[in-house]
């Protein structure tokens, strides 16, 4: 892991404004600035950087984060790839934790097999355009097919000399590892000797979302060639197949502003159609679908368009993983290309915009088209159709999200008219089938399910519109106070106290679930209090850098970006107008007073039910006594408070 005091350094450099405008072109706007989000298409900027609060928000697709997090999302890298991008971007040397010894000879291996990636990524290319063979083989070859130059180059693709063993002795010559060069599937020894194991095939390499070599897949020229069509690197410590999906590298940008993801099966495939200009596209190399995949593609967009061969083979390969993409919560569309044609012919066959127009004309709804599937396979046969009901209904129960019931109805209506079924029997199915699924689940992973279930029971539910409002207006005041310790926490309250022991005062320990319902905010102020206490500064930058990716992004959305004053504003009042910052004690007793009022009005509704259950006399003068005291101090609160400040 890397150290405290790395990140610290890191942390001190970083300058939000010349990171993002590095990536995006920005325009002063008052504090703030503006461009057009490189995340989402626009035309009107609506992409606004805080160097102050150091957070960018778009208000039109609403993404928003810090430095970190920008690099993130852009890059698609993890939190630790972020962190080593900025450190070499600010010349920071990364220290790392100890670590056991278990995990440091996996890091070393992953190490080695990087290295060793990257010197047979620079083996093949150099040999695919620099010697005789490479030339008169395999770049004839490639340009045979189509493929541009500029294109070949930009993916990295290379040629291993047809001889047997000239990689095996440069990388000998190199002094790797024998060890690691077999691990990595370039080499291979047989009868003592070390032999390429692609020797004579074009080499495709598979990068990662941040660029490194994986590994490789290796393709035979010759159509004579008896040999497996495709090799590929086997499985080790950074090269796991399942969860790699090729092409995303080059593709992740493309597909953030298209909000879709189209998905092949090979690697020229994916080579053709970005030649074309069709970039938004990755492989799945042939295989099932795995959920790491799926997921793979959700980091990107909620849509997935999967692209294969109209022949049954591919209709079979298309079909598999459809059940894991709706449980992943992905909208799937399926195109088939016609005429046994592949992607890579067809986009080369048509031209690149009849393919386009090609695949927006065809989209097919994957669940409606695997029914059509079922009932062409059935014909007229009736325990064939009772089954295909009990599939299409555990195929629609996959989607189980709350946020998806409507897509879920809307599949329920479509598919009982298909079927010339009652729509309320389809229904009932698929409900039971996802009570089925839930209580596997509970049984499977009873502990998960306790943590879920407790979860769920903090979130409030209102029956009513004026509930939902009161709901509503409570977590907003303590986002309030929440804003206000974060912001002035550390500012001067009075004598030598500060805004944060005042506000710790007011809210004591024992009470805190009274004063702050919302979890997540409750983990903010606590983990505030501890730093505080701790003789720690928790200032905005510790939450808004922290590698605890809920927390970071609850506080950046706690932080408002376009709060500046408007220039016609100052124009028409003169004088000084009063900022936050000034104004912060009133901001703070405001939402405090608030968070007291809603206390005592529980401590009221509570009293007024233990009176009414009241045995004697005595007992419901006593509750009467303290009703008299609670509303007392509900009136006084209520005068004080004013208009609560709701930001």
């Amino acid at each position: 892991m890397i150290t405290q005091e790395t990140i610290q350094q890191i942390l001190s450099r970083i300058d939000i404004y010349e990171i993002v405008g590095s990536f995006v072109k920005l325009k002063k706007r008052g504090a703030n600035y503006l461009g057009l989000c490189p995340f989402h298409n626009e035309k009107s900027p609506s992409f606004t950087v805080s160097p102050t609060k150091e957070i960018y928000k778009c208000f039109g697709c609403g993404k928003s984060g810090n430095a970190i997090g920008f690099i993130m999302e852009l890059e698609k890298y993890s939190y630790v790839e972020a962190l080593k991008w900025l450190a070499n971007k600010y010349g920071v040397t990364i220290e790392e934790t100890e670590t056991s010894p278990e995990v440091k000879l996996i890091q070393q291996a992953a190490d080695s097999l990087y290295i060793i990636n990257n010197f047979a990524r620079d083996f093949f290319a150099n040999a695919l355009f620099e010697s005789e063979e490479g030339n008169d083989v395999a770049l004839s070859y490639l340009k045979q097919r189509g493929f541009r130059e500029d294109v070949i180059r930009k993916f990295q693709l290379g040629y291993d000399p047809a001889s047997g063993n000239q990689f095996a002795q440069a990388a000998t010559a190199a002094q790797y590892s024998p060890e690691y060069l077999q691990k990595s599937g370039l080499v291979v020894v047989r009868d003592g000797r070390a032999m390429d194991n692609y020797r004579g095939r074009i080499i495709f390499p598979v990068h990662n979302q941040s660029g490194k070599v994986l590994g490789f897949g290796a393709r035979v020229i010759k159509t004579n060639d008896k040999s497996p069509k495709y090799i590929n690197t086997p499985e080790n410590e950074i090269y796991v197949k399942s969860k790699i999906l090729y092409g995303s590298y080059f593709a992740r940008t493309a597909i953030d502003k298209a909000d879709e993801c189209l998905l092949v099966e090979g690697y020229t495939d994916v080579v053709s159609l970005h030649q074309a200009g069709v970039e938004n596209v990755v492989a799945s190399g042939g295989t099932s679908l795995t959920p790491d995949q799926l997921r793979l593609v959700k980091k990107y967009t909620n849509n997935l368009t999967i692209i294969y061969d109209g022949d049954s083979a591919g209709v079979k390969a298309a079909l598999r993983g459809l059940d894991l993409a709706l449980e992943e919560g992905l909208n799937v569309k399926l195109v088939l290309i016609p005429d046994k044609e592949d992607p890579d012919s067809y986009v080369n066959k048509v031209g690149a915009s009849a393919f386009i127009e090609f695949v927006k004309e065809q989209k097919k709804d994957f669940v409606l088209f695997q029914l059509g599937i079922a009932l062409q396979d059935a014909g007229n046969d009736s325990n064939k159709k009772s089954q295909i009901v009990n599939q299409v209904a555990e195929t629609i129960s996959k989607i189980n999200k709350t946020e998806e019931f409507t897509r879920r109805q809307d599949y329920i209506k479509q598919v009982s008219e298909i079927l010339k079924i009652e729509e309320a029997g389809l229904n009932a199915l698929v409900n039971k089938f996802i009570r089925d699924k839930v209580t596997k689940d509970e049984t499977r992973s009873f502990r998960n399910e306790q943590a879920a279930a407790e979860d769920a029971d903090t979130t409030v539910v209102p029956e009513t519109g004026d509930a939902e409002l009161l709901f509503q207006r409570d977590e907003l005041n303590e986002r309030a106070m929440l804003r206000s310790l974060l912001e002035f926490g550390l500012m001067k309250w009075e004598n030598a106290k500060t805004v944060a022991e005042y506000i710790f005062e007011q809210v004591p320990e024992d009470d805190l679930d009274t004063f702050i319902c919302n979890p997540a905010l409750r983990d903010i102020f606590t983990r505030y209090k501890t730093w505080y206490r701790e003789g720690l500064e928790p200032t905005i930058k510790n939450f808004l850098y922290n590698e605890d990716r809920e927390m970071n992004s609850l506080v950046i959305n706690l932080m408002e970006v376009n709060t500046e004053i408007s220039p016609n504003w100052k124009q028409k009042f003169e004088g000084h107008i009063p900022t936050r910052e000034e104004l912060f004690k009133e901001e703070v007793i405001s939402t405090l007073k608030y968070l007291q009022l809603r206390k005592i009005k529980k401590l009221i509704d509570e009293n007024q039910r233990e009176m009414e259950q009241a045995g004697s006399s005595e007992d419901q003068m006593n509750f009467l006594a303290l009703h008299q005291m609670l509303k007392t101090m509900e009136i006084d609160l209520t005068k004080g408070l004013g208009t609560v400040i709701f930001k």
